[in-house]
């Protein structure tokens, strides 16, 4: 396990232990994260898992793909360069100390 941050949409601050190997949305629903909803299951078709990437080791995370990138474009409520879908993101060692915020406003 990992120690991921996540900023809930009411700005609570929460460390969890993420699985490694396991899609981050996964271990952010087990913890209780308030605003991952996780509608579609991990299938990058929703955005209910939305993020922004505020900080995270150098070359930590996978980079995005073309079904994350468009669902981020046509179903994400204020996307940025920084959005990322928790279900596209398997955890690994090196995203030890990783900050995501939930995006608000679904």
């Amino acid at each position: 396990m990992v120690k991921i941050v996540f900023i809930e949409e009411s700005g609570n601050r929460r460390e969890i232990d993420a699985v490694i190997g396991d899609p981050l949305m996964y271990s952010a629903k087990d913890a209780g994260i308030e605003g991952i909803i996780a509608e579609c299951g991990g299938s990058a078709m929703c955005a209910t898992c939305h993020c922004y990437l505020l900080e995270a080791p150098e070359g930590s995370m996978p980079d995005v793909e073309v079904a994350e990138a468009d669902t981020i474009e046509f179903n994400a409520n204020q996307p940025r360069e920084n959005s990322r879908l928790t279900c596209q993101i398997v955890v690994t060692e090196a995203m030890e100390g990783a900050v995501f915020q939930v995006a608000t406003g679904r």
